[in-house]
């Protein structure tokens, strides 16, 4: 049973990290890093920081902080870098190899950071990595989007608490330790979010009830695309459902109140009346 993880702000102290008109990566992998650790701490684990503030430490130091302390599992926190800037966009989570639950905890949590609307750029076996090779726990590192992708960098910042969210989430699935505050940060409906964007989704009976935020209904489809607009612009998830003769705006689709609860909030903070609805 997994009660103790260890979670790595990635570079620090004189290793910023990748470095994109100013932003570094050691300062929102801190930032990130802490925000899921005190979801999980919220859910009962023991979680423990190789780093709380921007102190310089080898990446053989991060792994022995994580072996000494016995954990049982252990998440590297990091932004990814491309050649050129906005050459890529996504996240990608690495593993050392695919044995255990490594690859599957990957892929939750890949899954829920693309149901906010980043790029799933996938799961990555890298054995040459000294914190996912020398750490004698599962280990992971979560490369949580591009730090020179403009897109991606308004996905982290206007997205960041359910960010944290999305990979604590993906974490506590996988384990099978039922989350206190609230469980998998979305459960998206079968098409992307892009697909969604561009048409409109029939009427189906969920396999089961979820719940979505809903920003708006209309007769006249026009008034359904100008408001998507304005919530993808916005970095929502939005889609529209055509349903008892309505265009409806909804953004997700969610398995826990919680989550929709979240979600609301966050749409209307930026403005928009809201509701939540299960259909």
């Amino acid at each position: 049973m997994v009660e103790k993880i260890v979670i790595d702000p990635g570079h620090g102290g004189r290793n910023p990290g990748a470095v994109y008109q100013g932003r570094r990566e050691s300062d929102d992998a801190l930032r990130l890093a802490m925000a899921v650790g005190a979801i999980l701490e919220d859910n009962g684990f023991d979680v423990i920081y190789t780093r709380t503030t921007d102190a310089a430490q080898s990446v053989g130091q991060k792994a022995a902080i994580a072996n000494e302390e016995d954990a049982d599992l252990f998440i590297s926190i990091h932004r990814n870098a491309s050649d050129y800037p906005g050459q890529y966009n996504g996240v990608q989570t690495l593993i050392y190899d695919d044995s255990g639950i490594k690859k599957e905890m990957a892929e939750n949590i890949n899954a829920n950071l693309e149901a906010l609307g980043f790029r799933n750029a996938g799961v990555d076996i890298r054995p040459n990595l000294v914190v996912l090779n020398s750490t004698r726990m599962p280990a992971l590192l979560v490369e949580a989007g591009f730090i020179d992708s403009d897109k991606d960098n308004q996905l982290f910042d206007s997205r960041f608490q359910a960010m944290a969210q999305a990979i604590a989430d993906g974490i506590m699935e996988t384990l099978e330790e039922p989350p206190i505050a609230s469980g998998s940060v979305s459960d998206p409906p079968s098409e992307s979010s892009d697909t969604m964007s561009m048409t409109t989704q029939p009427e189906a009976a969920p396999a089961e009830e979820l719940y979505r935020v809903q920003a708006g209904a209309y007769r006249e489809r026009e008034n359904a695309d100008n408001l998507l607009n304005l919530l993808e612009n916005d970095g929502f998830p939005a889609y529209i459902i055509y349903h008892d003769g309505l265009y409806k705006v909804q953004i997700g689709a969610y398995t826990h109140l919680s989550n929709a609860i979240a979600m609301e909030r966050e749409v209307r903070e930026k403005g928009y009346n809201t509701y939540i609805t299960t259909f």
